[in-house]
């Protein structure tokens, strides 16, 4: 005997009728929950801070890529100049000019300060998660002092059993200003 189905009807279930989950509470992969996530970033702005810019590069996935854009909102890095735009390769290059002695625009060398706040996880998948944060970076050269905020996305993923960088962005408040020699990054 063949089983009678229940007429459709136009109420939401019980089920339905709930909120929908935001994107920041979905199940995050293991280990990229947001109090871990939070300390990446505090790891990475220390790392920055203390001039360990090889320890920082090994934070990248072999993949990776790092993106300063030069216009509020720009969506992509090919329309338009950058104030960086770095694959693995340049990221690497960048980290040995940081390293080298003979590197004029840092003579003397730059002290940073980085506040890192505000993280939210914007989006997980099964690869990773994207996280949002705020930040504020204090560099002092040559008996001057410049301030750079803004906000970062990081792209965190698993690799190895620790957490890597698939790629970053960082949206500089006043990235469309007059910016005199950016060396150090954000």
């Amino acid at each position: 005997m063949a089983k009678k189905r229940k007429p459709k009807t136009s109420l939401p279930s019980p089920r339905r009728s709930a909120p929908p989950r935001s994107r920041a509470t979905r199940a995050t992969p293991l280990s990229l929950d947001l109090h871990r996530c939070e300390q990446f970033l505090q790891q990475e702005a220390r790392l920055l801070d203390e001039g360990k810019f090889g320890d920082w590069l090994a934070l990248f996935t072999a993949d990776a890529w790092y993106w300063v854009p030069s216009e509020p909102g720009q969506d992509n890095p090919h329309d338009t100049v950058s104030l960086i735009y770095d694959d693995r390769r340049l990221l690497e290059t960048r980290v040995r000019r940081l390293a080298s002695p003979r590197m004029y625009s840092q003579e003397p060398r730059s002290r940073t300060s980085r506040m890192v706040g505000s993280v939210t996880i914007e989006d997980t998948d099964r690869t990773g998660v994207t996280l949002r944060s705020k930040f504020l970076m204090i560099e002092y050269r040559r008996n001057s002092q410049r301030l750079f905020g803004g906000t970062a996305l990081h792209r965190l993923v698993m690799a190895g059993g620790a957490i890597r960088i698939a790629w970053k962005r960082v949206d500089l408040v006043n990235c469309d200003a007059p910016l005199d020699g950016i060396t150090q990054p954000f």
